[in-house]
């Protein structure tokens, strides 16, 4: 078990869960921009995992059943999926950094006001209406399906790969690849 997944508590409401993963995503901007060295750069890799995990569990569980179910869903997942792809674009960019470079602390406070924003708009324009149109059973279902998107997502961003269908098609192979990159950087790093 990652940092990242111990830290996120286990909620059985999807609204719930996601909720308190941007939470926990808020906590990390706030730790990588606080800490240098060795710690930041843990700090950093624990957001990346977790904003590309949750964006993809997101982008193949909650967006097709907003778009299909909601009122106006459709534009509405078209305005989250534009700042996703935005967002991961930014990320890539960063995840290529050496966060002691100068521009990275400055590059990665645009990345978090932009990602709180979305955090802001999925909560109050899809999460809160999911609320209405789901049951407690129904959001426990949507919960256990967005955790097992989330066990098999690419632990890094891949820009352009924001549906349901796109992640599925490359989404199992550049999974395997991202996590072996990541046992490879752990290995290097020893930890």
């Amino acid at each position: 078990m990652t940092t990242t997944q111990a830290q996120v508590p286990d909620t059985g409401d999807v609204i719930g869960l996601l909720r308190e993963q941007h939470s926990r995503i808020r906590d990390l901007f706030d730790l990588v921009l606080s800490t240098s060295g060795q710690a930041r750069k843990d700090a950093f890799q624990d957001l990346v995992r977790l904003l590309a995990v949750h964006e993809t569990a997101e982008e193949e569980i909650v967006h097709p059943v907003a778009r299909r179910r909601l009122p106006g869903g459709e534009g509405i997942v078209a305005d989250r999926l534009a700042e996703e792809r935005e967002a991961k674009e930014m990320l890539a960019e960063l995840d290529g950094m050496d966060t002691a470079d100068p521009s990275f602390a400055e590059k990665l406070d645009r990345l978090r006001i932009d990602v709180l924003t979305h955090a802001r708009a999925e909560e109050r324009y899809e999460f809160e209406r999911l609320g209405d149109e789901f049951d407690e059973s129904q959001r426990r279902a949507m919960a256990a399906a967005v955790k097992a998107a989330e066990s098999t997502a690419p632990t890094h961003p891949h820009p352009g790969t924001e549906s349901a269908t796109k992640n599925m098609l490359v989404g199992p192979a550049v999974a395997i690849a991202d996590r072996v990159r990541d046992m490879i950087r752990g290995a290097r790093s020893g930890s």
